[in-house]
Parts: structure tokens; sequence; C-alpha cells
């Protein structure tokens, strides 16, 4: 069992405690923001994911998980500190690293005695050499340290299997003592360990996410021409993914990839490569196809219905994906935006995302069910591929909406099927 603590409560810190308590380690979460944590001590999760407050629960009355705002008494107990504060994007695309150099400061100038540092948030590369600089400016008890970089792998949705059942496990190090210690903290998920210096572990995580974006784009581009040729970008996906050199994951065409992680971590990958004299161009036409997927669907919807002012368009999803409430650089917000510009109502729902979603949308209707949003519409898109949206009573929807138009950005039905049942219905290159 090791002391850690865990600074900063939100996605990936929070899920990150939980699995290590988990584990069998005793783990202090800390947050500065007060209410976040009352709401924690309370059973309160910020956010939505599944089993997570299950987790949280068991490991809060087994002893094994606290939370507090106090970084103090937290960092002094741990001997792992994981750092996961958030690294929002700046206008420019590069990560903004304020939190974890304040952070940084913060815990050099608490411990007492020798600490591993690990950078858990996702970050430029040489990051790791910044925070281990600001450390030993700000180390008042001149202790020893060391600074580890240990990417997350977490997806939002399935966060906790992620992280209890991972792929790999990436570790920069720089000492044998602290690979050591690493690699047995994660020895009970059994898993591959990659071990390498503080850079190229920093690397992997950019790279990683980056390769994931190109290749939801590359889908979609392949979409736009199947649509052209009278092609089934689902059966082109699958006959590419048995391939065993490209793999079937990711290959599903829509309205492009949308999160907080991807969207930012292409943006600031262009950015580390601008820094070091590289122009990153394949990425850039990555933002470009995902930008493009969002403008094919208001071009469905004008092309079924013609005129979009005034006409009332009924949305099936807000969150990037299904099994999250995060609907930050969500494609249905960006949808939404474009088809209000043109004059169009818009009813929304989603079973998890619509509280969240009021942050960054006006004059919307929200409704309680998808019946709801149906009933008087002039058509139907579908954002999220809930599970719900796949068992809709589609007699019932048609009867509801006022022209029968769906236009299915996940490729959730089957055209021939939803012809048959009198729908004018579009999915994406089928």
């Amino acid at each position: 069992m090791r002391n850690i603590c865990v600074v900063g409560s939100g996605h990936v810190g929070l899920v990150t405690g939980a699995c290590l308590a988990e584990l069998g380690n005793k783990v202090i979460c800390m947050d500065d923001d007060f209410r976040k944590i009352e709401g924690l001590k309370k059973g309160i999760m910020p956010f939505y994911e599944p089993g997570l407050e299950e987790m949280v629960y068991r490991n809060v009355n087994n002893g094994r998980l606290s939370f507090t705002t106090g970084i103090k008494e937290s960092v002094k107990q741990a001997e792992i500190v994981f750092i996961c504060v958030g690294t929002p994007q700046r206008q420019s695309g590069e990560a903004d690293l304020a939190s974890v150099e304040a952070v940084s400061q913060r815990i050099a100038k608490t411990m007492d005695n020798s600490k591993i540092i690990v950078e858990k948030s996702t970050v430029p590369v040489k990051t790791g050499s910044w925070i281990k600089r600001t450390i030993k400016l700000n180390n008042t008890h001149n202790v020893d340290f060391d600074v580890v970089s240990n990417p997350e792998f977490m997806r939002e949705g399935t966060a906790i299997h992620d992280f209890m059942n991972p792929d790999r496990i990436v570790i920069g190090v720089e000492s044998e003592r602290t690979a050591n210690i690493m690699t047995e903290l994660y020895k009970p998920l059994n898993a591959p360990i990659i071990m390498t210096n503080i850079e190229t572990a920093e690397l992997i995580k950019h790279a990683s996410n980056s390769f994931l974006a190109l290749k939801i784009s590359y889908i979609n581009a392949i979409a736009n021409i199947c649509e052209k040729v009278g092609a089934d970008v689902i059966k082109v996906a699958e006959g590419m993914g048995f391939d065993k050199r490209i793999g079937r994951e990711f290959l599903n065409a829509g309205v492009g990839y949308g999160g907080f992680c991807l969207a930012k971590d292409v943006s600031a990958f262009i950015k580390i490569a601008e820094d070091v004299g590289y122009d990153f161009e394949l990425l850039r036409v990555v933002q470009k196809i995902n930008d493009f997927q969002r403008r094919q669907i208001v071009k469905k919807l004008r092309e079924a219905l013609w005129n979009l002012s005034g006409k009332s368009i009924g949305i099936l999803g807000l969150s990037f994906k299904p099994n999250t409430d995060d609907v930050r650089e969500a494609p249905s917000i960006d949808i939404i935006k474009q088809l209000q510009a043109e004059g169009a109502n818009i009813k929304v729902y989603d079973p998890r995302a619509m509280n969240k979603t009021k942050e960054f949308l006006q004059n919307v209707a929200y409704c309680q069910n998808p019946y709801q949003v149906a009933e008087g519409s002039d058509a139907l898109v579908i954002i999220t591929e809930w599970d719900e949206f796949k068992n809709l009573d589609l007699s019932k929807v048609k009867q509801l909406l006022r022209q029968p138009v769906i236009i299915d950005g996940r490729n959730i039905f089957h055209p021939t099927e939803m012809k048959a049942l009198g729908f004018t219905y579009q999915g994406i290159g089928r």
C-alpha cells in the first residue's frame, strides 16, 4: 500500500484517485474547489461517469479514499503526488500550464520529505523539465524528489474500465528507484509497462490522441466519397478493419470527433511541432475535415427541408459521446449554433448532458424525452449514439414529426429499413 495524494479532482484526478484506492492504496484527493470537495464528501459526483459513484462510496467507507481542500496535509502524508489539474487550450492552440506551475510551486513549498511527483495531466513535451525546475526553485526544505510522466489513456464513459484494464502503462522516469516504485504501484493491473525517459512519455500521449483523431477524420473523408459514388462507408470500414495493421476501432463515420481531449490535444500537438520548427500540416487537415463534417449536417438538412428559417429542428444527443455528460467541444453545440444562425428553432434531449449544455446555448427548448423532441419538428437529427435512441419506437416518431425527416449523424439505423418505414433518411457516407 502506498500513501498517495492526487491534486485536482476533475475527471482525470477523481477517476485516478478512486481507482488507485480500489487497488488498495490510501488516497487523498485535493482540490481548491470547496463546493466540489464538500459534494464529494457527501457522495455527490461533479460529473457523470459510469461506476464512479459506487467506487468512490466503497473506498470512502473502507477508509482508503478521502477528500480535502488543504494541500499541505495531503502532500505531507503522501509518498507519491499526482498532478491532475486542467491544461485548457489557449487561443494559440497551445496548452495553458499555469495551473501545473502553480501546483508545482505549492507542492515544493509544502513537502518536507522525499516525494515522487507524477504529471498525469496531458501536457506538452518538456513540461516535466519545467516542473522539475519549478520544484527545485521552491524546494523550501531541500528534500529529494523525482518527477515522473505517467500519461492517462482514459476515455470518458469508460474511464474506470480503461484505468483498471489498460492496453499499456507509460512511465517516464529518471531513476531506477522511482521506476521500481511506479512498477510496483501498477503491478496489480497486470498490463504491459512502457518505461521511457520523461520526454518520450509526454510525447506518446499527444501522438496517440492525434492519431485517433486522424483515423476519425480519415473515415469521414472516405464517407464523403462514398456518398458521391453510392458506396456504404460502414462496409468500407468493415473491410478495412479486418486488416490487423488498421483495426476497426475509430473507423465510425459521423459528425466528427468532439470532447475536450482530442480537439485540445490535436491543437496542442500542432503548436508543439511549430515550436520546434515543424509544420504539422497533416493534423491541420484533420481539423479541417472535422469542421467540415459538422457543416455537412446543416447541408443535409437544407437539402431535405429547403429553407431552415422558421423550421423546428429536433436534436437527439448533446454530449460528445454516450455515457458522459461532457459537452466541451461537442459537435452538437457547433451544429445547433449553425442552425440557429439560419433561423431554425431548436428542441433538444440528452439523457445526461442537458444541464451542462445550458452553459453554452441560449434559446433552446429542453425536452423530457425523444418523443417530445420529435413532436411537431420538421426534422430529427441524431448527434450522439445513446442506446436509448437506438431503441426508439420509429412508428411513433414518424407520427409525431411534422415531416418524416431524420438525419442520422451516427449511422445507428439502416437506410433501407428507414426508407421502408417512410422516412426521408440520410446517414453519413451511406
